[in-house]
């Protein structure tokens, strides 16, 4: 008895999670395939590039983590279907470097 308890109190929960609690692959939501970088002379420069593997346009932008210093985002770039573009951001002289690297979809 005490199992089935178990796994009916299980399968309760499953309803009771936000549908947004489940994580999902950037790519695959925002339909974009994205790789980022940091620059090889100046690492305070990083960016992303991305490809668009839909059907319209998509208008995204570099998240970049700065460390001590402010983070940045990078310039708002459209990507045609099939087509690739690239957002850069700086972080400041004073950064202790970049940390992480991510994309918004706006």
């Amino acid at each position: 008895m005490t199992a089935v308890a178990v796994a009916a109190a299980l399968i309760g929960l499953g309803t009771v999670l936000p549908a947004s609690a489940v994580p999902a692959r950037a790519d695959i939501r925002s339909g974009l395939d994205c790789t980022t970088w940091i620059h090889n002379n100046d690492p305070l420069t990083g960016g992303v590039d991305c490809t668009n593997n839909t059907n319209g346009p998509i208008t995204f932008h570099a998240d970049i983590v700065c460390g001590w210093a402010p983070d940045v985002q990078g310039n708002s770039v459209t990507a045609q279907p099939g087509g690739t573009e690239e957002s850069v951001g700086h972080c400041a002289i004073y950064s202790t470097g970049i940390g992480h690297i991510g994309w918004t979809v706006e």
